[in-house]
């Protein structure tokens, strides 16, 4: 079972640790219990979340037991890890509502059969935290932490320096430690897993521990997900990349992962992927030999996309994606695939009023932007690049009819192969 650490290692997944060869050692008499936690600062889950659910995952491949905690307590509290300045507390009904969301993502990723010898579990901090009066906890958990340790911390140092710490974000240390003494003494859970910027929270618990109760326990941080050059992923113009469909849909998901650039496809396979060492190697080669096929990227986003929205979700985002660039029905789309498939060329929305004509195809490819100008596209027409619904427009001067709509509603416009925008008719 001590495999999953040489499988981790060769993905690039431990950055710190505290001891992996004692580690091995537990791992290999016999299975583990594990946890990593979440907390619902947001509505869902984002790739960087993934990450350390993945990771969590693996272990339980290897016939570990794992155990997701949600934060409903800590949640309601914010770590200052990565903030330079304090928390907007949200109220407990906005965590409550989050908790939920969070607890059902996390379920997705894994095995929860009771009946399983390694069947994960999934429980919110709240539980032990909130029947805890105040005296308790000061005299049982407290008392193990010195505040001049608390005060070394990076994050607290640099806040003191800058914007200062409120007392209820200085304690989220002792709250996160408190959630994994609670796991040991409950479920006998001797590894915490967790983010690199979580070193300090992580080891503070392995020292509450032994502090607390004697005991020996393990933690290990994967490391911060960067591009290339060395800049965060998970961030794009609107924000995170979300796991849930209702935040961010399948389609944009899966041309996230498309577009990633050669030079970090590699790592991102080893991440986020079950591929082999032999396949991602593979892959790596075809990228530098074809780079414009696009193969490693074509595995990474149908890879994850199968893995966090499903087999099926996939087939149809990747059906979108083929029949924008002219390789497969656009009617057949359904409705809400298509409208999130055009999202990202942002559709000119025309208003139009009950029987108005609609103007030629040449101004709307214009106004799409795909030409510059409405005479770039009558040459575009008269070369025979100008599509419409993917159909070759041979007229200058023709118009689309109201039954031309998709769905009633849009207009796929292409010049070429590659330069697609669309067009959403309004009601005027």
């Amino acid at each position: 079972m001590s495999d999953i650490v040489d499988e981790l290692t060769w993905r690039g997944l431990i950055a710190h640790h505290t001891d992996l060869d004692e580690l091995r050692k537990a791992l290999d008499s016999g299975p583990v219990t594990l946890y990593c936690g979440f907390d619902p600062t947001a509505p869902g889950l984002h790739i960087g979340n993934l990450v350390q659910v993945l990771t969590v995952r693996r272990f339980q491949l290897a016939g570990h037991r794992p155990i997701g905690v949600v934060g409903g307590a800590t949640g309601l509290i914010g770590d200052p890890s990565g903030k330079s300045a304090e928390r907007t507390l949200n109220s407990r009904e906005v965590v409550a509502e989050w908790v939920e969301r969070i607890r059902g993502e996390v379920s997705r990723f894994l095995d929860l059969d009771p009946a399983a010898p390694n069947g994960g579990i999934i429980v919110s901090n709240l539980e032990w935290t909130e029947p805890l009066s105040t005296i308790d906890f000061l005299r049982e958990i407290g008392k193990h932490f010195s505040v001049n340790r608390m005060l070394d911390r990076e994050v607290v140092k640099a806040r003191l320096e800058t914007t200062g710490i409120s007392y209820t974000e200085f304690s989220y240390q002792i709250l996160q430690s408190m959630d994994y003494l609670e796991l040991y003494r409950r479920y006998g859970c001797t590894l915490q897993i967790g983010g690199s910027d979580q070193w300090g929270n992580l080891t503070a618990g392995v020292g509450l521990i032994r502090s607390a109760d004697g005991g020996s326990v393990h933690a290990l941080a994967t490391p911060l997900i960067t591009k290339a050059d060395g800049t965060k992923y998970g961030k794009s113009e609107g924000g995170a990349i979300w796991l849930s469909a209702d935040l961010m849909s399948p389609y944009a998901f899966y041309q996230f992962w498309l577009n990633v650039e050669d030079a970090g496809v590699g790592n991102l396979l080893r991440v986020f992927t079950f591929r082999t060492q032999e396949e991602i190697i593979a892959l790596e080669e075809a990228t530098r030999e074809r780079p414009a096929a696009r193969a490693a990227q074509r595995v990474l986003a149908q890879d994850l996309t199968t893995l966090v929205h499903g087999g099926d979700e996939c087939e149809r985002v990747i059906a979108a994606s083929r029949a924008l660039f002219g390789q497969g029905s656009l009617e057949e789309l359904a409705p809400a695939t298509l409208a999130a498939a055009l999202a990202e060329v942002r559709p000119f929305q025309l208003p139009a009023g009950p029987g108005e004509s609609l103007p030629p195809v040449a101004n709307l490819m214009a106004s799409a932007g795909v030409v510059p100008s409405v005479s770039a596209a009558r040459r575009a027409i008269a070369e025979g690049g100008a599509y419409l619904n993917n159909e070759r427009v041979t007229e200058a001067d023709a118009a689309p009819s109201l039954q031309d709509l998709l769905h009633g509603r849009f207009l796929v416009l292409r010049r070429g192969k590659r330069t697609v925008g669309a067009v959403e008719v309004m009601p005027g």
